[in-house]
């Protein structure tokens, strides 16, 4: 197990092996769960396998209850043998969109087969268990950490772009890994463990993080007071939900990727520099000891990560498109602007008193980003609220790592506090 160490392959480990040895025997066609599968993560990841039909087959489905014909459409195209739905009264909806998809398809009545339905807060989680090879979790915020540890605890692969899940649940799930068991799905982690294999972890000197800098980048905090929700959902690079893409505006998502990164590869927060990158080519690099460093370039598009996680630990051919290098390019790299974006700063602070605290984080932005998008908070309230909610927690210490029940009572405190404050948007000067 994990809990000393990183929870990515690593050249120095003994299940690092499955890289060199393990392709042979894993070769074939792959049996996939996707988490999330309507979201921008999952039908991505569905892309992936319709182009890779002989490498990937999709044995289960999961949703929030949200778009029920999508997600009913989505499993009879690959013949799936469960589909969870997290919203239990949004059963019988999913039924009747099947018998509508189904006759969208051509089929006769009773020409197809029913997958099986589970349904309620725990379906999500019984499905990331269900037999399989990998589980992508492509889940959105802390509501994943539960299937997170269910596909950990029942041996799956997990393809993980639900980052909210290991920063919450932090030892917990490290706990439950293996090595090389977690394979990330964001573009940042993705690169960086791309990079990692290119040398030994005592060879590592830095990560460094790429961030666009999203639609905001070269703003002081002053031109920041009267963004729009609007103008917070315009990123110029990459096409996500809502919730992501205001955390890009606000950089809290680039804070997110600093505990990840410090989680998956154990690497200290005194040596996981964020880097300013607004062509998003550059996922992110690894500076080695003797100077050289090693970046991950491809165009902004998100299913050579997801095709690297599923088909860990061989590459998908054709997963997208390379740099057109018979164009010119330019590529600018900048300091981040603490003063404008301090979120990054924010969660190293939280990232380093461990315990609860990078789940009062990831709990009081969820909050407050709702409450921007419901015009209730202004832009800059956003991250002042989450650092007042972080400054009153009083987090576990002494080393230990907290239950899950901690966890959990700690997100809740955090949600109903950021609640409290956006609700009288009395923020000392936001």
């Amino acid at each position: 197990m994990s809990r000393n160490g990183a929870v990515w392959y690593s050249p120095e480990d003994p299940a690092s092996r499955t890289r060199e040895e393990g392709a042979e025997t894993r070769a074939g066609c792959r049996d996939v769960v996707i988490l999330g599968s309507t979201g921008s993560i999952g039908t991505q990841a569905l892309d992936v396998v319709r182009a890779n039909p002989d490498r990937f087959r999709v044995l289960g489905l999961a949703g929030g209850g949200g778009r029920v014909d999508l997600l009913a459409r989505q499993a009879l195209e690959f013949g799936v043998e469960v589909v969870a739905i997290a919203k239990a009264s949004a059963a019988q909806d999913l039924q009747l969109a099947f018998y509508a998809a189904a006759k969208e398809r051509g089929f006769s009545s009773g020409g197809f087969r029913l997958p099986k339905i589970l349904a309620g807060p725990n379906a999500v989680t019984e499905a990331a268990a269900w037999p399989c090879d990998v589980v992508l979790n492509g889940v959105t915020g802390s509501l994943g950490l539960t299937s997170t540890l269910a596909a950990l605890q029942a041996g799956r692969t997990l393809a993980l772009a639900n980052k909210e899940s290991l920063i919450v649940g932090g030892p917990l799930v490290k706990e439950r890994a293996s090595p090389g068991q977690i394979v990330p799905v964001d573009s940042e982690h993705s690169a960086l463990a791309q990079a990692l294999l290119c040398g030994r972890r005592s060879e590592v000197r830095r990560l460094l993080v790429t961030a666009s800098g999203g639609p905001f980048r070269g703003r002081s905090r002053a031109e920041l007071a009267d963004v729009t929700p609007e103008q917070a959902l315009a990123h110029p690079t990459w096409n996500m939900g809502p919730v992501i893409t205001v955390n890009s505006a606000t950089l809290v998502n680039k804070g997110l990727e600093v505990i990840e990164a410090h989680l998956l590869f154990d690497v200290p927060f005194d040596r996981i520099e964020a880097v300013v990158h607004p062509q998003s080519v550059v996922h992110s690099m690894v500076e080695f000891v003797d100077g050289s460093t090693i970046a991950q370039a491809s165009p902004p598009d998100m299913r050579l990560p997801i095709a690297f996680a599923l088909g860990w630990p061989d590459r998908v051919p054709e997963a997208a498109s390379p740099v057109d290098w018979t164009r010119a390019h330019t590529w600018e790299f900048l300091p981040l602007d603490p003063g404008a974006f301090p979120a990054v700063e924010l969660a190293r602070e939280v990232g380093s008193a461990g315990g609860t605290a990078p789940a009062v984080y990831n709990a009081a932005n969820e909050e407050a980003v709702a409450a921007f998008l419901d015009r209730r908070l202004p832009f800059l309230g956003i991250v002042d609220t989450v650092a007042r909610v972080v400054s009153e927690h009083h987090c576990s210490r002494g080393g230990g790592s907290p239950s899950l029940e901690e966890v959990l009572e700690a997100d809740g405190w955090a949600r109903a506090r950021a609640r409290e404050l956006t609700a009288t948007t009395d923020l000392g000067g936001s």
